[in-house]
């Protein structure tokens, strides 16, 4: 809560107008029923039709009044309660960025999501309806009650015994629905998790023909979410009758108990109508107050699941330290170890190296050798847990975080495109890149020729994700993207997958040819990828098991000899081994 305030802090007056002006509307409310009241005894009692007239004039203006006020107010709590939202949705989109891969690994893609819309949403909502009806709700309730006894007192003790117990009945059912709500939220999650994996991965769920079994799984956890909201809906449901019951039975009392009044000669009958209005005022809105009560718990729900997602803090420190390197540097691990979240044994342990500036480091093993992991330690997208990583002989904890990946140019397994012209993608690596520059980064990525026959040069355009290019085409640019950077340190995740063997040979040659400024990590599982680095490191089972030239380790390595004879032939091992 203490976070919202500071949002709304920052439209204070807003705040504080809207529900003033709602105040004020319902000031105006507590009036009608006493000229009302009027009229039934002085106008029509006396046939006074001239002061009916007046009165009737005078409700027109108290109802013209009213009306502006609310419309003031709902303007005024429309205001705050969307620059609140904005902000909070601007914070938390800049809280995300601080996030390590461990953070959004463990909380996860599809519940962040859902923090950035669905929750912050109903935030907003939330924060609307507050400053419109908890104030006013509250005020017109007591306000009637008040304007009750100042009529009659003795009637007006029928208020005083319906009042408590509606509130009773409307806190008890809330305090019974929050928790429920939470739950249903959580469900929420769960349904938007499958709905996203599906679309995410549609093409293997039709490959494989499970598409049956993949709606039978989003049934099962829609019915959930379903179940969990029809309880709820019935708990909440409860309240619109039970306040109806009770507001019934005081409207009956308020009568029994005026109607004896009168008799009486105590009280006249346009007193007892306005009596029943205050009992009419304090119904509507008291169903007001409960719904309102509802939506607050789900505002509360949902801004406690936003609130934890800002107090989750990334694991990752910047340094302060500057890093402005003149060309190739050199890269060192010292016995460095990582775990994932959850993991019993570690990705990568007590690994140590050293890449001397403008070497070529090929990593190469088996799937889950730790290959990724490590190129993923250098700039920092995971935190070394054991050991240190240097770069120049600077430790890359103190070194500031953005200085680092400035210089790092990043290839990773999955490409990744973003919506917009070929150009703006190509400047995500170098913001002012000519034009030239990035032809060249095209030609030694292998890039040109079909960026030539789409015929559109650097204004083709890029759908979401590159989901007009091929899954080679959508590499090649984004090996472009890092080589129009020109960093210090080129990482290649296994980012030549999808690329025939006569493209990968010219590729790897043309990046030879110009990365002589630079120190390449090569990751691959493709022999003919890393056979000519100046380092090779075997990977197997997150641990170094061999490393250096092609030919030593053929030698020297056993687990780098079966990865070259599953893909060479015996005559090329062995005449390679010589």
């Amino acid at each position: 809560m203490g976070r919202l305030w500071r949002y709304l802090r920052n439209n204070l007056k807003e705040t504080i107008l809207a529900p003033f002006f709602k105040m004020l509307e319902a000031s105006f409310e507590l009036i009608i029923p006493l000229v009302v009241a009027s009229m039934v005894d002085v106008g029509i009692g006396g046939k006074d039709q001239g002061y009916l007239l007046r009165m009737g004039c005078l409700m027109v203006v108290l109802g013209i009044v009213g009306f502006i006020s609310s419309a003031t107010a709902q303007y005024f709590a429309a205001k705050a309660a969307t620059a609140a939202g904005t902000a909070m949705r601007n914070d938390l989109f800049s809280h995300m960025g601080t996030f390590s891969y461990q953070e959004i690994d463990s909380i996860g893609t599809a519940t962040l999501i859902t923090r950035m819309t669905s929750d912050i949403n109903q935030v907003q909502n939330g924060v609307n309806m507050f400053l419109r009806l908890f104030l006013r709700s509250p005020f017109v309730v007591l306000g009637a009650v008040f304007m009750a006894f100042l009529v009659d007192h003795k009637t007006a003790m029928v208020f005083a015994v319906t009042i408590p117990a509606l509130f009773f009945v409307v806190f008890l059912i809330l305090l019974i629905s929050m928790p429920l709500y939470q739950r249903v939220q959580k469900q929420l999650d769960d349904v938007l998790q499958k709905t996203r994996e599906n679309l995410l991965g549609i093409r293997v769920i039709r490959a494989f023909n499970r598409q049956e079994s993949e709606i039978k799984a989003f049934d099962a956890s829609h019915r959930e979410l379903y179940r969990r909201q029809i309880f709820v809906g019935k708990i909440s449901a409860l309240l619109n009758p039970v306040t109806y019951v009770i507001i019934n039975l005081g409207t009956i009392g308020v009568l029994w108990t005026g109607g004896i009044q009168v008799n009486l000669g105590r009280l006249s009958q346009g007193e007892v109508i306005a009596l029943i209005n205050y009992m009419s005022q304090i119904l509507v809105e008291l169903i007001k107050l409960a719904n309102l009560m509802i939506l607050l718990s789900k505002t509360a729900a949902s801004l406690k699941r936003v609130e934890n997602v800002f107090q989750t803090q990334g694991s990752i420190l910047d340094g302060e330290e500057n890093f402005r390197p003149d060309g190739a540097v050199s890269v060192s691990f010292q016995d460095v170890s990582f775990a994932y979240a959850g993991a019993k044994e570690p990705a990568v342990e007590k690994v140590s190296f050293s890449a001397a500036a403008g070497d070529t480091i090929g990593v190469i093993g088996g799937t889950g050798s730790g290959k990724t992991t490590l190129v993923n330690l250098i700039p920092r997208f995971y935190e070394a847990q054991e050991g240190e990583i240097l770069i120049q002989g600077n430790d890359i904890r103190n070194l500031r975080m953005e200085e680092l990946r400035n210089q790092i140019g990043y290839v990773p397994q999955k490409a990744a495109l973003f919506r917009g012209t070929l150009r703006a993608n190509m400047q995500w690596g170098k913001k002012d890149a000519s034009d030239e520059e990035i032809y060249e980064a095209l030609k030694t990525a292998q890039a040109m020729d079909f960026v030539e026959k789409k015929g559109e040069g650097l204004d083709l355009a890029v759908e979401q994700g590159g989901r007009n290019l091929s899954g080679g085409q959508k590499q090649r640019l984004t090996i472009a993207r890092a080589l129009v950077r020109k960093p210090a340190i080129l990482i290649l995740d296994d980012s030549a997958s999808a690329l025939d063997f006569a493209t990968d040979a010219k590729l790897r040659k043309e990046i030879r040819k110009h990365t002589d400024h630079m120190t390449v990590f090569l990751v691959s599982q493709r022999v003919s990828a890393v056979k000519n680095a100046d380092q090779i490191l075997v990977m197997n089972d997150g641990k170094i098991a061999g490393k250096g030239k092609h030919r030593d380790l053929l030698r020297s390595c056993r687990i780098y000899r079966e990865i070259c004879e599953s893909q060479m032939t015996r005559e090329e091992v062995a005449a390679d081994a010589e």
